[in-house]
């Protein structure tokens, strides 16, 4: 009976086979070594050279062929060949059928695991050139990305961006290949990892608790470098060069060779650098322009699916002013950018979304590479600046990139809406019994005004957009965006709280009753995120708590703000009960730069002093449903089993708490 790669213990992979079997397995199972080859390979390269060093990687694996991988350590201490690692749940792989697959796969880990890897007289700081990297194929034109996946795949790539190659790969070899800890741990020391048991570990603590789910992800289209996108690359630039070129070759007939070397070796100032970006950036007939319908025939919903669209979409003058501007921007424009967002021309011809007139001002709209949106706005008539802004879009899927601000004044804001969108209303989430009303959009896809959140600390009202997609994209559902000062609007998500005997329940859209009036209150604490490149925001209600002297119960919410940037922000927030359904809750802990509250964080523990109507202060605590324990110390002591605790304390009790899981280990409280 045949035995399954992934069942193939790691000790096996010290017998070197021959060259016909090598190919062999190769072959048989190329798509899925340069998935872990993808996987391992540090995100840093870029997704266009990751997935060229991932193919060089398993291609250059073949035995009597030179590897930039190093060899196999020598005092790493393996078992005898022929031997395997024990293991009750494939005792037939002992056997060896698939041998030739483990070792190829040790040489594809080592040649991976050698892009993060320096020699040991380089300094600890500075990563190894490319020069000591083992080298690419060589592709010329083309740019070559896996299929862009959607929130969940984004969220993984990000985290796994976070950790070093050996814990990857450990991730990797534990859910596509079904290795144990032990299995893994042989193998990452004999491809060379440093710390393979740490970096296993480490592997483990990323797992979420739906470790099928987690898998599926890592089989999903986001990581597959067999199945790509292509584009071209600066096909402008490409044909400046080449007339450099010419016109050097032509001043090297003419100056001789001594002008030819000193032009070819003499130092190249920034001025030639900004003159090639501006000379494509001031070319409006180079513009991408999408066909009109080619949003219901893609499987990339997002910026790159939207038409251009407006009355001024064949303006020469006004596109290549908005272009020329955002090569070489003078003084007198007002330039903005959201965090992470570079101002800088574009390396390729942007993508036209919008061209035409708005509230007084001719704007125009581009999508530059994948990775940004770009506003460009003059006033039609009188004195005032132009203005440029700049935001981070990368990844948009079919609700992050259902709408972008193309106007905005005291008054309200104008949206310009994705093709895919079939209904729009707005709701004021201050109201959450109140209907939503329907939003007027023009022809060209620009919404009437829509009124901004109350300013300052009234926060008397909070408008949304509330869009329904199309049925012809699959994804016929509602969605709320709100207005947070940047260019693409925040697509706000709710959890509820977890059910009995349930599974965990991921993140779904905020249009239920339960959604809105959780929101209702949660809402307003959104102030503090204007202007800060947030891309969506989860409430999770994550715990119940029944308060002390026969209290109605008490819910604890984790507000999650995700930025495009990837690092998140959490607000941890009580709720208790209240007569209006509006009533703010407490902001008991403020997290920025943390997992916490997300896929690769689903585990929260938080605290507050709370006084009773009798006039008592206790010590509240609460943890999500893989607690089981609680405990308190410092100013006071107790402990509590279950998700929740109540202490009495003093109002200026000092505690710290701490929670047991039930998976294993500890918890301290979000601070």
């Amino acid at each position: 009976m045949p035995i399954h790669p992934s069942r193939q213990r790691s000790t096996r992979s010290s017998e070197r086979p021959g060259v016909q079997q090598a190919e062999a397995a190769l072959v048989e199972h190329y798509p899925r070594l340069v998935r872990l080859a993808y996987l391992v390979l540090p995100p840093s390269l870029g997704r266009h050279q990751r997935v060229l060093a991932a193919h060089a990687a398993v291609q250059r694996a073949l035995p009597g062929r030179r590897t930039a991988g190093p060899r196999e350590p020598l005092r790493t201490r393996i078992p005898a060949p022929g031997r395997s690692v024990p293991s009750p749940r494939n005792p037939a792989a002992a056997h060896g059928a698939t041998s030739a697959y483990a070792w190829v796969r040790l040489r594809v880990l080592r040649t991976a695991l050698a892009y993060e890897r320096r020699p040991r007289w380089w300094p600890g700081r500075i990563p190894a050139p490319a020069s000591l990297r083992p080298a690419l194929p060589f592709v010329r034109g083309l740019r070559l990305f896996p299929r862009a996946g959607g929130a969940e795949e984004l969220a993984l790539d990000r985290t796994l961006s976070t950790v070093s190659a050996a814990v990857r790969a450990a991730f990797a070899l534990r859910l596509l290949e079904g290795l144990t800890d032990l299995e893994a741990t042989v193998l990452l020391a004999r491809a060379g990892a440093s710390d393979a048991a740490g970096a296993v570990r480490a592997a483990g603590r990323l797992e979420s608790a739906d470790r099928p789910r987690t898998e599926s992800l890592l089989r999903s289209p986001e990581f597959d470098p067999c199945t790509l996108q292509t584009r071209p690359s600066d096909l402008l630039r490409r044909r400046h060069r080449l007339r450099a070129v010419a016109s050097a070759a032509a001043l090297c007939v003419m100056a001789g060779g001594l002008v030819v070397l000193a032009s070819e070796n003499g130092p190249r100032g920034p001025q030639d650098g900004r003159a090639r970006a501006g000379s494509v950036a001031a070319d409006p007939a180079a513009l991408l322009r999408t066909a009109a319908t080619e949003w219901a025939d893609t499987s990339r919903v997002d910026f790159t699916a939207w038409p251009a669209r407006g009355d001024r979409t064949q303006d020469r003058d006004l596109l290549g002013r908005a272009l020329r501007r955002w090569g070489h921007t003078p003084r007198s424009v007002h330039v903005s950018t959201s965090p992470g967002t570079l101002s800088v021309p574009p390396a390729q011809p942007p993508r036209l979304l919008y061209a035409g007139e708005v509230d007084g001002a001719a704007v125009v709209l581009f999508h530059d590479g994948g990775v940004r949106l770009v506003r460009y706005a003059e006033p039609l008539t009188g004195a005032g600046a132009a203005a440029l802004d700049f935001a981070r879009t990368d990844d948009a899927d079919v609700t992050t990139g259902a709408a972008v601000v193309v106007s905005r004044r005291r008054d309200g804001a104008r949206f310009l809406l994705a093709p895919w969108v079939s209904e729009t209303t707005t709701r004021d989430l201050l109201a959450p019994n109140a209907p939503a009303r329907s939003l007027k959009v023009g022809r060209d896809g620009v919404t009437a005004p829509v009124s901004r959140p109350s300013p300052g600390r009234s926060c008397g009202s909070w408008p949304v957009l509330q869009l329904r997609s199309s049925e012809r994209i699959a994804e016929n559902h509602s969605f709320l965006l709100t207005d947070l000062g940047d260019l693409a609007p925040v697509h706000l998500t709710y959890t509820p709280l977890p059910g009995k005997g349930a599974p965990p329940r991921g993140p779904r859209e905020a249009t239920g009753g339960p959604a809105l009036l959780s929101w209702a209150r949660t809402v307003c604490s959104l102030r503090a995120l204007r202007g800060s490149g947030v891309r969506a925001v989860n409430n999770w209600a994550f715990a119940r708590q029944p308060l002390p002297e026969g209290g109605t119960p008490a819910d604890w919410v984790c507000t999650r703000a995700d930025t495009w940037q990837g690092p998140g922000r959490v607000l941890i927030q009580f709720l208790q009960p209240a007569a209006s359904l509006t009533a703010p809750g407490a902001v008991v802990a403020d997290r920025p730069g943390t997992a916490l509250c997300g896929r690769f964080g689903q585990h929260v523990l938080a605290g507050t002093h709370w006084r009773a109507p009798s006039g008592r202060w206790y010590v509240l605590a609460a943890g999500s449903r893989a607690v089981n324990r609680i405990k308190v110390t410092g100013g006071v002591r107790g402990s509590a089993g279950g998700t929740t605790l109540v202490v009495r304390a003093p109002q200026d009790a000092q505690v710290e708490l701490k929670a047991r899981l039930r998976v294993g280990g500890t918890l301290s409280a979000v601070r």
